[in-house]
């Protein structure tokens, strides 16, 4: 019976043309109001989304813009340690460059105003010598000096009277001790033996080796000198060479810092 009123009530609508209009009018409006809101919701989106892309877009130039300026920071930086790493080795050679010249003055002046040590150097001579031996073995006191003169000055020279085939000499300077000992064969049919009494220094950062089959030569003292000064130079470039890899060790642990 409901059901059948209700059949009742549209066909009334449906024949009747006012009803029937109002009827439309109300289901247009309805339509159209559903379609406003669907309009006004895709509105709403695409401007929900746009302010969204744009937030996006002003973050994501800031993070660029922020990652750009790190950048730029760290490489100033490293231009910076760079220059100062430079600058410090610069400083460094130069002072060792200038260290080694004075070292070299004190060494010429040292060698040609024959400087004496405050611990005059001695050393003791050894040959063989049979007690009857008038001519001590080949060994006189001017054969001895002709002997070691040509290193330097001898300012004493006593050959002992008690023990044959014995001396104590006593030079002008170190240096001029230490090419004796390092140098002096002596004669050929009686070679000298010769150590140090007083006087040896301490270290040396070159040695000459001797030459057993010929007399040494008065140029040996330049050889010495020369070898001496090699010697400190390349001491010198390898702790500058040091220096330099520390730094750039420095620098490439700096640099992985500031990346990571």
């Amino acid at each position: 019976a409901e059901i059948f009123h209700q059949l009742s009530q549209a066909l009334a609508v449906l024949t009747d043309a006012a009803a029937r209009a109002a009827y439309d009018k109300v289901r247009r409006a309805k339509r159209q109001a559903a379609e406003r809101t669907q309009k006004l919701d895709e509105k709403r989106k695409k401007v929900k989304l746009d302010l969204e892309a744009r937030e996006r877009e002003a973050q994501s130039q800031e993070t660029e813009e922020e990652e750009i300026r790190i950048t730029r920071s760290l490489e100033e930086e490293i231009i910076r340690l760079r220059e100062e790493g430079s600058r410090q080795l610069e400083e460094q050679q130069r002072l060792i460059r200038e260290q080694i010249r004075l070292e070299r003055e004190q060494l010429s002046q040292g060698e040609h105003r024959g400087a004496r040590s405050p611990h005059l150097p001695h050393v003791h001579l050894r040959w063989k010598c049979r007690k009857e031996d008038e001519t001590g073995g080949g060994y006189s006191k001017d054969v001895l000096l002709q002997i070691l003169q040509k290193y330097g000055d001898v300012l004493n020279l006593v050959i002992s009277s008690r023990k044959t085939g014995s001396a104590v000499v006593e030079f002008a300077t170190v240096k001029a001790a230490e090419m004796a000992v390092k140098n002096e064969v002596g004669l050929t049919n009686n070679p000298l033996k010769i150590s140090w009494l007083e006087g040896q220094p301490q270290s040396h950062p070159s040695t000459v080796l001797s030459d057993s089959t010929s007399q040494p030569r008065t140029s040996q003292a330049s050889v010495v000198s020369e070898r001496d000064y090699e010697s400190l130079v390349m001491m010198r470039m390898r702790q500058a060479a040091e220096r330099q890899q520390l730094i750039e060790q420095l620098q490439r642990e700096d640099e992985e810092e500031s990346h990571t």
